[in-house]
């Protein structure tokens, strides 16, 4: 048996490819979050104030989610116009329905923002231990 340390193993983030259901080829790289960086988040987003000179703190939930979308979406591949009509309600008649969204940092914050069901995607994926640790089985088994 060997002589190993859970703490020389752990990562503090993964990330995998997942694709959104319902929606060919829009595949969104997200990052598995540790209980240790959504602290972290959590706590670069809450300010302290005092009142009656008693600490207060308080949580800035438009800085939290930007960190968080920082953290857990790392990029994607295919997310077309004609897929944003679905998430998001927006204007794109006078674009190509088969163009795609690039991603930006920006982007995904506003489709967290604004889609119900990218978020709860999102926050599903990043969650899900199994998402992150699939490949590495299969990888270790065939090896």
């Amino acid at each position: 048996m060997a002589d190993l340390s859970l703490k020389t193993l752990l990562v503090p983030s993964k990330s995998v490819e997942v694709e959104f259901p319902g929606m060919p080829g829009f595949k969104i790289n997200v990052a598995f979050l540790s209980r240790e960086t959504i602290v972290n988040i959590r706590k670069r987003a809450t300010k302290t104030t005092f009142k009656n000179r008693q600490p207060q703190e308080e949580l800035n939930d438009e800085l939290f989610l930007q960190l968080y979308v920082e953290n857990a979406v790392k990029g994607w591949t295919g997310l077309k116009i004609k897929y944003l009509e679905t998430l998001a309600p927006v204007d794109v008649a006078t674009l190509d329905p088969e163009d795609e969204l690039n991603y930006s940092a920006e982007n995904a914050l506003y489709l967290m923002k604004n889609s119900i069901d990218f978020d709860s995607f999102i926050s599903e994926q990043v969650s899900d231990l199994g998402n992150f640790s699939k490949n590495s089985f299969k990888e270790s088994k065939s090896n």
